[in-house]
């Protein structure tokens, strides 16, 4: 009996990263984001066959796993099951949230905490089929501790503070070439200020080993220790697992965190879809 072709995406609001496996071979695409909350169901469905479809040529997937931002809601999983049935009506198709991505890619079958670091951060605790608790996040106006936009929130105080010393002072200028004004406008009257804000987490990792640059990565990331982690009595027992650009470029911290406060440090992966893969690869 041949193998199912499974299709599996990784959807933020900016990109899709696409999987083809039929359990030997993996082939990768990437499209724009496909969020539910800013496209229709046809939009979406347009989107998918002028930028996937041309690539995949005359593969048609027995199965569609879809995990993206805004697939929380039901109406949204609606509409985005609506979008890919049209595509592929003879697939079997689930269409679920990021954080259960997050969870299947680093768990696999087995209990863990799943932590989103990126842009933003998120958690929950995984008991090998289903997400059973997870810490809400406050989005990074009021939350996202440890996350990109946090991180370069505190980047951008201690700039404006003056709080930094002359040298990563010059080191800022030169890299960034912005003012306060710039700041402020990108921040308070410009879309997508969370992104803005994360754009300058680069800066830490390339100052590593300056006190004030480590300053703010543990403190920032302890801070996502302190409200998400410590939430979950399960984190004493059960490994800790992390996915996300911060995550992954700052991972001695997190080594040191999990050390400091004796809890096991489990997958740190850049993004999730090759444990995604795997975990579909390994269904029936």
């Amino acid at each position: 009996m041949p193998s199912k072709v499974k299709l599996v995406a990784d959807s933020g609001s900016t990109k899709t990263e696409w999987c083809l496996t039929d359990g030997k071979q993996r082939q990768h695409w990437l499209t724009q984001g496909l969020s539910p909350y800013f496209l229709t169901s046809i939009q979406i469905e347009e989107l998918i066959r002028a930028e996937l479809l041309p690539q995949m040529g005359d593969v048609v997937p027995d199965q569609v796993a879809f995990y993206g931002t805004g697939c929380l809601a039901e109406k949204n999983v609606k509409l985005m099951h609506k979008a890919l049935h049209a595509v592929w009506p003879h697939a079997k198709i689930e269409v679920t949230h990021d954080l259960m991505g997050a969870a299947r890619a680093l768990c696999g079958h087995e209990p863990g905490i799943a932590s989103i670091l990126g842009t933003g951060s998120n958690s929950c605790y995984y008991n090998g089929k289903e997400i059973e608790k997870n810490n809400p996040g406050l989005g990074y106006v009021l939350g996202d501790e440890g996350s990109g936009a946090y991180l370069g929130k505190k980047v951008l105080q201690y700039y404006l503070y003056e709080t930094f010393d002359g040298e990563l002072r010059y080191r800022f200028d030169q890299k960034f070439g912005v003012n306060k004004e710039d700041i402020l406008e990108n921040v308070y009257r410009k879309p997508l200020p969370n992104r803005f804000l994360a754009s300058f987490t680069p800066f830490l990792a390339e100052n590593r080993g300056h006190f004030m640059i480590e300053n703010i990565l543990e403190d920032g990331l302890n801070e996502f220790f302190f409200n998400h982690i410590y939430k979950y009595r399960e984190s004493w027992t059960v490994p800790l697992h992390f996915t996300g650009s911060v995550a992954f470029h700052f991972r001695d911290v997190l080594e040191a965190l999990c050390s400091l406060y004796e809890l096991q440090l489990g997958r740190v992966l850049r993004n999730p879809m090759d444990g995604l893969a795997l975990y579909h690869e390994e269904q029936d």
